[in-house]
């Protein structure tokens, strides 16, 4: 399985970015997916999941951190999982990475994301 997390980038405190995750070499749409991150000097932690299978709405939850801030979707025509992150503070500067919910898989490089005060 490869996973290609972008979208990462520089912003203000406030401001929002939307992260992409592309996934190759799986059966995508029935797998539960996930969003972590790597704060520097912190252990890598989960940040929001969203369930798999053939369905109109799909079910997700949130670290109470980004609860309210941060919504998760996919699209499974594009084996790609989303992370919108609006209202974001200097604390969710990390690498973001994706992987099963929970993880099974290698992790992928992740995309960086820095939010200056």
């Amino acid at each position: 399985v490869q996973l290609q997390a972008s979208g990462g980038g520089l912003v203000q405190a406030g401001g929002s970015l939307r992260l992409s995750c592309a996934v190759a070499g799986s059966n995508f749409r029935v797998i539960n997916m996930g969003w972590y991150r790597q704060a520097p000097g912190h252990q890598r932690e989960w940040v929001a999941g969203i369930v798999g299978g053939s369905r109109t709405t799909y079910a997700d939850s949130y670290a109470d951190s980004v609860k309210g801030r941060f919504t998760i979707s996919r699209d499974n025509a594009k084996d790609t999982v989303y992370l919108q992150m609006n209202s974001l503070k200097p604390e969710d500067t990390a690498v973001y990475y994706c992987n099963t919910h929970p993880a099974r898989w290698g992790w992928g490089q992740g995309t960086l994301v820095t939010v200056s005060s």
